[in-house]
């Protein structure tokens, strides 16, 4: 694993012992971003189930300013420490240990905003759709944010999550990547009962 592109290309990065996580291989990350930049003028990222932070270092690379990391794993916060330096990128850099959902909560009070996001859970979690959701919800997103979705190829999430729309959906093997745009006027309206009044 290396970073492919940017400031930062061609340092190598660690992964994290064990099969406990699974990195976006170099072949998919280098698709990926031609989808999504493939290079950025400013902004910030989240990289969320984040693991060695292979996407969002990329991401710093490529342009981004900030990026917070946030893993559950001891082991991958090390790692994403450690790679972040080989990068050269700590200064632009937060780390959290913490789960998804209550890092959110915890970044919406810090009122931090995204202008992308990485999801890349454990493919046993079929919740990426519930986290944008929540993401929308918390107010963490500028509008037109890109949200990257990466899941089990032989499961298929919405092209529509609330005000969220699918942009772009590709297959690498195992792994599908479905590109969300975040859209914040366009939530669904609310369902009426008969004989309600708009």
């Amino acid at each position: 694993m290396r970073v492919i592109s940017g400031s930062a290309r061609g340092r190598a990065l660690k992964a994290v012992p064990g099969m406990g996580t699974r990195p976006t291989t170099d072949k998919v990350k280098e698709a990926l971003f031609s989808m999504i930049g493939p290079y950025f003028e400013g902004g910030s990222a989240l990289d969320l189930f984040a693991g060695t932070g292979g996407l969002g270092i990329e991401a710093l690379s490529r342009g981004m300013d900030k990026a917070v990391f946030v893993d559950l794993e001891y082991k991958s916060i090390e790692i994403v420490r450690a790679n972040l330096r080989t990068a050269g990128l700590e200064d632009k850099a937060e780390v959290y240990k913490n789960d998804a959902e209550r890092a959110l909560k915890a970044l919406a009070k810090r009122e931090a905003k995204f202008n992308l996001v990485f999801l890349d859970p454990p493919y046993r979690l079929k919740h990426g759709d519930k986290l944008m959701s929540m993401m929308d919800q918390l107010g963490l997103l500028h509008p037109g944010a890109t949200i990257v979705l990466e899941y089990e190829s032989s499961y298929a999430y919405p092209e529509r999550v609330g005000a969220f729309a699918e942009t772009r959906k590709a297959q690498y093997g195992e792994t599908a990547v479905s590109i969300y745009r975040y859209n914040e006027e366009d939530h669904e309206p609310p369902v009426q009962e008969p004989g309600e009044e708009a």
